[in-house]
């Protein structure tokens, strides 16, 4: 084993490589994700302390007026105790781990990714990125058809950061912005603002913001003052699906 190649390796150079491959890249909230981390060894036997997979996203902070993007780590799985991967060894990790169900949807600008790292000793750690597309399940995907069939639009999608009464255990929240552009509510609102809130037991709570459109001189104040906002939650579960325009028409109905 040379100087050199030591050397090479500490800095990244004929170090270990690895390659995470996914058994599909879209997947439901709570669904389980399957896939091998594959690792190909350097020019010298390294010890790698372990192999982590993290999975990220991005939020919008907001801070003296001015809005960062920043990443935030979901949930990080650990694969692998200490090990020596040889020089030109090939090996492969198989893995699995279930998407937690807050993980946002890939929607709007909402990016989510998995990262694969190796902590190396003496070495520059190798990583890999793979992208995920994160669909509603299918409650979500009601709600989103019932908000539809209501003559709502979607316009905007975002994470942004959470204020502390509504912060679970990430720092964010994705928020779904729609317009009315038909039916019972066109004119009567501005927006229509939209927080899922999902749980493991299959039921999902949903946080709505109404946003009235200012009719008059009192509106035009209450708008002002911001008291042109409610903010209402209702808790649904799949047995709610076949009513479920009716319960949001009405919990929309009763605030506009």
């Amino acid at each position: 084993m040379s100087f050199f190649n030591k050397v090479f390796a500490s800095v990244g150079i004929g170090s270990a490589a690895v390659d995470t491959k996914l058994e599909k890249d879209t997947y439901m909230p709570g669904e389980t994700v399957n896939g091998v981390v594959e690792i190909k060894g350097g020019k010298i036997d390294q010890q790698v302390d372990e192999i982590y997979l993290t999975l990220n996203t991005t939020y919008l902070r907001e801070s003296d007026d001015k809005k960062y993007t920043v990443t935030a780590a979901i949930e990080k799985f650990r694969l692998t105790t200490p090990f020596v991967i040889r020089a030109n060894e090939k090996k492969d990790i198989p893995f699995s781990f279930q998407l937690p169900f807050d993980t946002p949807l890939s929607i709007g600008r909402s990016k989510i990714w998995v990262t694969t790292g190796l902590d190396i000793k003496g070495g520059v750690d190798p990583s890999d990125k793979d992208y995920l597309k994160v669909v509603p399940n299918p409650l979500m995907s009601a709600v989103f058809n019932a908000i539809d069939n209501l003559g709502f639009r979607i316009r905007e999608a975002d994470c942004e950061e959470a204020p502390r009464r509504l912060r679970g255990r990430l720092p964010f929240v994705q928020e779904f912005e729609f317009v009315p552009t038909a039916g019972l509510f066109r004119g009567r609102l501005d927006e229509l603002e939209v927080v899922f809130f999902p749980s493991g037991n299959g039921m999902l709570d949903i946080m709505f913001q109404v946003d009235r459109r200012a009719r008059g001189l009192s509106g035009l104040f209450s708008e002002a003052m911001g008291a042109d906002e409610t903010n209402v939650r209702l808790s649904v579960s799949n047995a709610d699906i076949p009513n479920l325009q009716q319960k949001i028409q009405s919990v929309i109905q009763r605030y506009s």
